[in-house]
């Protein structure tokens, strides 16, 4: 098996011929890894989801999963992934075990090999002892696990996630992204997810790729992303009103400095060390600090940094919103 489990080149779809939701883009999932499309509602993460799905057909390039062009070979594609949607889709009339046997039905699987498979994956998402329970009795969590076991039915090799917290309160997220680690670790399972949330990207992804406006504008890890903004940030501020700005740019391992409101914004390689040098150097000067804070890059200022806006403060679109509604409007917590 190729390391690159996932290859995507070029892919673009554009919906009544000028509506471009994905622009051409480029990126490779590696086997074993989860990697996460971070953006704003809107970006065109669920679109590339549906394209590499088979869902959607792509208007221009192309991608494959475990060496299956999506286009020309969508029936082995199928076979060998899974996929939980934003959306809550389980019959609320039937039980979590019985929507377990109806996706098992859907994708060939017999009966005597279902009815084991449906129970093992109750366990393994803590739902057996609601499995003759009717879904509509289900609180939001339950129902996304429902979901999960659901896009497991078939043992797929990678795993599709589109936004699988979405609508749920912090406690339960956080169980979702045990479940998503165990998958990885336990099952060596390739994981695809995409999620607007900051957190839930920096705490799970191996690799996040950052979409904006259906471009990719930015691949790498956590770190990696967090890195390439060149520093940490000390936030300063002294008794007199008197410029600092050069002092602080003789210090060790001083990238830039910002006045800005009456404070200086010092950009550093190595913010632990710079904090006591700055120290030192203002008390030798006869400065007095009335204010001093170390903060660590994180993804929304990374997000800011190359798309130029933050990403909790992007507007969702009209449809974003009302999917998000329709979601939550089923989510019981």
């Amino acid at each position: 098996m190729s390391e690159d489990v996932i290859k995507v080149e070029g892919l673009t779809k554009v919906f009544n011929g000028s509506l471009v939701a994905v622009d051409h883009i480029n990126f490779s999932v590696k086997h074993g890894e989860i990697f996460g499309f971070l953006g704003p509602n809107g970006a065109g993460k669920t679109t590339t989801i549906n394209m590499l799905i088979t869902l959607l057909r792509p208007t221009e390039g192309k991608a494959s999963i475990l060496g299956s062009d999506i286009a020309k070979q969508n029936v082995d594609v199928r076979s060998s992934i899974g996929f939980v949607p934003q959306e809550y889709t389980a019959d609320e009339d039937l039980t979590g075990y019985e929507n377990i046997l109806l996706c098992a039905d859907l994708y060939g699987i017999p009966k005597t090999v279902s009815k084991k498979r449906g129970l093992d994956l109750l366990n393994l998402v803590d739902l057996a002892p609601f499995k003759d329970k009717r879904v509509q009795t289900y609180s939001g969590g339950m129902r996304r696990r429902l979901e999960l076991a659901c896009g497991l039915v078939n043992r797929p090799k990678v795993l599709f996630l589109d936004e699988p917290t979405l609508g749920l309160d912090v406690q339960t997220r956080a169980a979702i992204w045990n479940y998503v680690r165990m998958l990885k670790k336990e099952f060596g399972m390739t994981i695809f997810m995409t999620t607007h949330y900051l957190e839930e990207a920096d705490a799970l992804c191996d690799r996040i790729a950052i979409i904006d406006h259906g471009k990719i504008v930015v691949v790498g890890t956590p770190e990696e992303l967090k890195e390439s903004l060149g520093g940490d940030i000390i936030t300063l501020a002294i008794q007199k009103d008197i410029d600092i700005t050069e002092l602080m740019r003789k210090i060790e391992h001083v990238v830039d400095v910002k006045k800005e409101n009456g404070a200086y914004l010092i950009k550093s390689e190595n913010g632990e060390v710079t904090a006591p040098l700055i120290i030192e150097a203002l008390r030798r000067e006869g400065h007095i600090v009335i204010r001093l804070s170390l903060t660590k890059p994180t993804l929304n200022e990374v997000y800011l940094q190359y798309t130029g806006k933050s990403l909790r403060d992007t507007e969702e679109s009209r449809e974003a919103v009302m999917a998000q509604r329709t979601t939550l409007g089923k989510a019981r917590t």
